[in-house]
């Protein structure tokens, strides 16, 4: 079978230099980055001509950006919210000029008051619809819309074209949501996948299908449902050590010596493996 072409990844992962990124890309094959920290910032904190710089060496290696892998969001309900959206409206000019329309976004931590966390969710949307930008929630641990739940709520508020979900197997996990109920009660809203995987209990993320995410499951039922959307690689592999002869099913992981500590290279090649070898060979996606 033909293989998926629209896997993408945080390339920063890898490293932070751009060179790295496009050079690790190139290896793999993959055509896409979603692009959160390049050359020591956040992408969206870089001024004009840095980012002008990065979009010419994308488009010079054949790379494009599936989204702007953006923090926005990320903020406590009582931290001051109007520097926040002037970095959104950064971000919304910023994915322009990288040609992308999505941008990942969260919807705050604690303290968690629905009025005012739909308030400002709601600055954000009517912002992106003015200019044209879409927003992908991401279900993050702590966040108001960690569970499937208040994701819904967000998604029957704002949801439509300027503004998706992304799934996120690991952060279900670690939230205590089981996924396969988050993929009933979200799939109509979903368009983004970042691929991890968690054990259940203690949160500890390992590659896709390892894990108490039900990743293969999920990816057959979303492309049985005529899913086209982004994979995207977010290995966090950060400490490898432990994992040597994990095993699920028919599933084993390559032999790597016992405790030692991959570099990012090995580790988002072992996540890419995991994914293309063992889960997306199986699945009939055309």
């Amino acid at each position: 079978m033909e293989r998926y072409d629209r896997i993408t990844g945080f390339a920063d992962e890898i490293a932070q230099d751009l060179s790295t990124q496009i050079e690790s890309f190139g290896k793999l094959g993959i055509r896409y980055i979603e692009m959160r920290g390049v050359d020591g910032k956040n992408l969206i904190h870089h001024d004009n001509a840095k980012v002008t710089e990065i979009k010419k060496r994308l488009d010079d290696a054949g790379i494009r950006l599936s989204a702007l892998g953006s923090p926005l969001g990320k903020i406590g309900m009582d931290d001051h919210f109007e520097p926040h959206f002037e970095e959104f409206k950064r971000a919304c000019e910023i994915a322009h000029m990288m040609d992308t329309p999505c941008i990942r976004m969260f919807s705050f931590y604690p303290p968690h008051d629905k009025d005012a966390v739909f308030e400002r969710l709601g600055r954000f949307a009517g912002y992106a619809k003015e200019n044209d930008v879409c927003l992908l929630h991401e279900n993050e641990k702590d966040i108001y819309g960690e569970k499937a739940k208040e994701c819904k709520e967000i998604m029957d508020e704002f949801g439509g074209e300027h503004f998706k979900a992304i799934f996120d197997f690991a952060n279900f996990v670690q939230a205590g949501q089981d996924t396969l109920e988050a993929y009933e009660v979200l799939k109509d809203h979903i368009a983004y996948i970042h691929v991890k995987d968690a054990i259940a209990g203690s949160g500890k993320v390992v590659p896709a299908g390892y894990g108490d995410g039900n990743v293969k499951e999920i990816l057959t039922r979303l492309f049985s449902d005529g899913f086209k959307g982004f994979l995207s690689l977010e290995p966090h592999l950060f400490d490898f050590d432990g994992f040597a002869g994990l095993e699920k099913g028919d599933m084993k992981l390559p032999s790597f010596e016992e405790g030692k500590k991959l570099n990012g290279f090995e580790a988002f090649s072992l996540a890419y493996d995991s994914l293309v070898r063992d889960i997306i060979a199986e699945i009939s996606y055309n």
